[in-house]
This record gives structure tokens, C-alpha cells and sequence, in this order.
């Protein structure tokens, strides 16, 4: 099998279907029509000699092949988008900063933060990525992390600039309804909203010294958005950043008890420091999170 460079193309379609599930979201993502991209896959599976999907009733399947080229298709992806935002710089005039965070901080924390920004520097873009899941600063699916704890690579810069502490909270419309919970053991008698499948009995989990069953929440959900939407509408008792309650007229319970605090990390990879909006978005974002932790 003889590879030529143009053959990049036709891995990029192959990411796309692969990230979009089918032809037709891949080629709406890429800009291209269906057809183009079918034969883009028809091409690369003739000159790998095998099949890359199964077609079934449902849609397309990955076969073992595919399945073993998607992470060398995600390095490839992730590399040739760093290189686009690193030439959107070149001119030394702007660029693009791709910053990546947990969902509740991007939604609640960061817009007026990254408002801020953009006034006092309209010249570089953004690219925000709200995921619960660290993304990889070293294969640069970002440039800039917001982290909610203390980043582990060796390759990365970074600063703990505070940390965010979380109480019980419930509207005051349903502690009317239902009562105010006197111990911890008393939640076992109210509405308790908390997770679905992630494990909230690990080190920076919910410190509580007792086990914490998932059959102990009324409402199951690992969207962390969601959880607080419900919390505000009085659906039950959650767990709740202190300077958001506050803000929303949340009424703390058990405040003898402080289910957990998570520290704010901002990290980026070390060869970013050369660069000026790298450096600008990261002191940034390392004062704006700071003032905000050091909210009483």
C-alpha cells in the first residue's frame, strides 16, 4: 500500500464521520457534500484494503480498523487545529486562544470573565471547550485550561490562583414544603438532588464520612448545569458553590457541613509562554478566578 499526501484529506473525512456518526453530519462539519465524502471513505478503504464502517439499518459502524486509527486521527486533528491558531498569531496583531474548562465554570464563572477580555483585547479570538473532562494541553486540544484540580503533566505552567467552596442548599419554597433537615441523616427523608453513574465516594468527591448511595437521589444527573437548574427551581436539596446560592437566594442547610472545596488551577503547556495573547489570557483568567474564589 502506497500512501500519497494527499491522503490527509481523506483522513480528515474519516475523523469527521468518525466525531459526527454519519456522512451527512460529517458533511455538514467539513462544508462538503454527502457524495464527496463517500468517496473519500470508498478511496481510503480501497487503498487500505479493508473495510473502515459497517453499513447497517441504524447508520454506519465503525469496524476494528477505523476504531484503531481514531486516536492517531485525534493527535493528527488536534495537531493541524494548534497550527491554525498559532499561524492566526503570526502577524503579532491577534489570533485565537482556545480555552477549555468544566461546564458550570464556563457557563457561570467565565462569560463576564472572557467579556472582559475581549473588550480590552479585540483583536484575539476565543474558542471555548466546556467539558468535565481534562482535555490534553499536550496534544493541545486546548491552549488554556481553567482546572478544578492541580494539573499532573510535567509539561504544563501553572498557577492555583484559589479555591471554591460548596454547601447543602434548597430554595426556600421547598424547605417550606418539606421541612429543614437537622442532621445529615435526616437527607435520607428529603429530596436529594446528586449523581447518576459518577462515583461520589473518591478523594475529591463529597467528604460526608458516611457511603453515599446513588438510591440517596431523588433526581440523577452528572450534568452539573442541570443539577443546578433543578436545584433553582426548588426541586430538592444539592450541592452548591457558596457565591452562586448567594446570587440565586439559596438557603443553606447543614451549615455546620461542608461537603467538599475544589481548588481553581489555570495551566497551559510550557511552550506557550512566548506567546503575548497566551500570556495575556492566562494572567487574565488567573486575577478574574482569583477575585472570584476570594468572595467571601
Amino acid at each position: 500500500m502506497r500512501m500519497a499526501s494527499t491522503d490527509w484529506d481523506l483522513f480528515q473525512t474519516l475523523h469527521s464521520v468518525l466525531e459526527a456518526g454519519s456522512l451527512s453530519a460529517a458533511a455538514r462539519a467539513r462544508g462538503l457534500t454527502q457524495p464527496t465524502l463517500g468517496r473519500h471513505i470508498d478511496e481510503l478503504e480501497r487503498r487500505l484494503g479493508s473495510p473502515l464502517f459497517l453499513r447497517s439499518p441504524r447508520g454506519l459502524i465503525a469496524t476494528d480498523l477505523a476504531n484503531e486509527l481514531r486516536p492517531h486521527l485525534e493527535d493528527m486533528s488536534s495537531a493541524a487545529a494548534a497550527a491554525l491558531r498559532d499561524a492566526s498569531g503570526a502577524d503579532g496583531m491577534g489570533g485565537v486562544v482556545r480555552v477549555t474548562a468544566s461546564e458550570i465554570m464556563g457557563v457561570e464563572a467565565l462569560p463576564p470573565i472572557l467579556t472582559e477580555f475581549r473588550i480590552a483585547n479585540p483583536q484575539i479570538d476565543v474558542e471555548l471547550v466546556l467539558s468535565n473532562r481534562n482535555e490534553d494541553l499536550s496534544r493541545r486540544d486546548a491552549d488554556i485550561a481553567v482546572r478544578m484540580a492541580r494539573p499532573t503533566q510535567n509539561t504544563l505552567v501553572a498557577r492555583r490562583v484559589g479555591a471554591l467552596l460548596f454547601g447543602f442548599y434548597a430554595t426556600a419554597a421547598y424547605l417550606e414544603r418539606s421541612g429543614v433537615p437537622a442532621t445529615l441523616n435526616d437527607l435520607d427523608d428529603h429530596t436529594i438532588i446528586g449523581y447518576d453513574k459518577r462515583d461520589v465516594n473518591v478523594p475529591g468527591g463529597l467528604d460526608l464520612d458516611r457511603t453515599i448511595s446513588r438510591e440517596l437521589f431523588s433526581l440523577r444527573t452528572d450534568n452539573d448545569i442541570a443539577q443546578l437548574a433543578f436545584l433553582r427551581a426548588g426541586f430538592g436539596i444539592g450541592v452548591c458553590q457558596h457565591r452562586l446560592a448567594r446570587r440565586d437566594g439559596l438557603v443553606r442547610v447543614l451549615p455546620e457541613i461542608s461537603p467538599f472545596k475544589l481548588e481553581i488551577w489555570i495551566a497551559m503547556h510550557e511552550n506557550l509562554k512566548g506567546s503575548k495573547r497566551m500570556r495575556l489570557m492566562f494572567d487574565h483568567l488567573a486575577v478574574s478566578l482569583a477575585a472570584l474564589a476570594a468572595e467571601p
